[in-house]
């Protein structure tokens, strides 16, 4: 069971803020997760951005709440970016707004988190790391590209079954403006709507 919040957020996400090409761009990764579900399969996907510190993080949790949202077993989501930085503090805050309990498990540059979005699931845990980080898995993954830069800084991601391109515009565009949160808020709930759409198009 998620926490009552994100639920009633999910609830009302709409798919008609999708358009078609979007939903083009998507489809690679319904097919992969589709074959692993019909295979009983392990899905493990990586999603990548160059920094690991925004829409990387972003994409990571929500896909492992709407796998838990649609009850799609053994989804497990990582994250990295081509270089370790930290995540960014406006995106914890944005998921809290959401529902979801933070709590920084330590402290420095690179702080760790736990990202709780259930009483009784696993948190997500959220730090910054390289997409070829020991956390991360070294084989058997998708890896998705959240990121222009990433997507064509880095041809090759070693151990990877698949990789699919699912870029997003970077909320640091608005960092140090009234906007920001909002901002990072609009980005959130893009990505949360997207990937429900992708696993709501699962069938078990």
């Amino acid at each position: 069971m998620l926490y009552q919040s994100i639920e009633s957020q999910i609830d009302q996400l709409n798919f008609d803020s999708i358009a078609a090409e979007r939903k083009t761009i998507l489809q690679p990764l319904i097919d992969f997760i589709q074959q692993k579900v019909s295979e009983n399969a392990i899905i493990n996907l990586n999603f990548i951005c160059t920094h690991n510190s925004r829409r990387s993080h972003l994409s990571q949790v929500w896909a492992q709440v709407m796998a838990t949202y649609f009850d799609i077993k053994n989804v497990y989501c990582y994250s990295g970016g081509t270089e370790a930085t930290a995540l960014f503090p406006v995106v914890a805050k944005t998921l809290e707004n959401t529902g979801f309990k933070i709590e920084m498990l330590s402290n420095g540059s690179n702080p760790v988190y736990s990202i709780k979005f259930s009483k009784n699931a696993h948190p997500v845990i959220g730090f910054s790391k390289t997409f070829d980080a020991q956390f991360n898995p070294m084989s058997s993954f998708t890896a998705i590209m959240t990121c222009s830069s990433a997507d064509q800084g880095c041809p090759f991601i070693a151990g990877a079954e698949k990789r699919i391109p699912i870029t997003y515009e970077d909320p640091k565009a608005f960092d140090d403006t009234p906007q920001q949160l909002e901002k990072y808020e609009e980005r959130s709930l893009q990505i949360a709507t997207e990937l429900k759409y992708v696993f709501s198009n699962i069938t078990k």
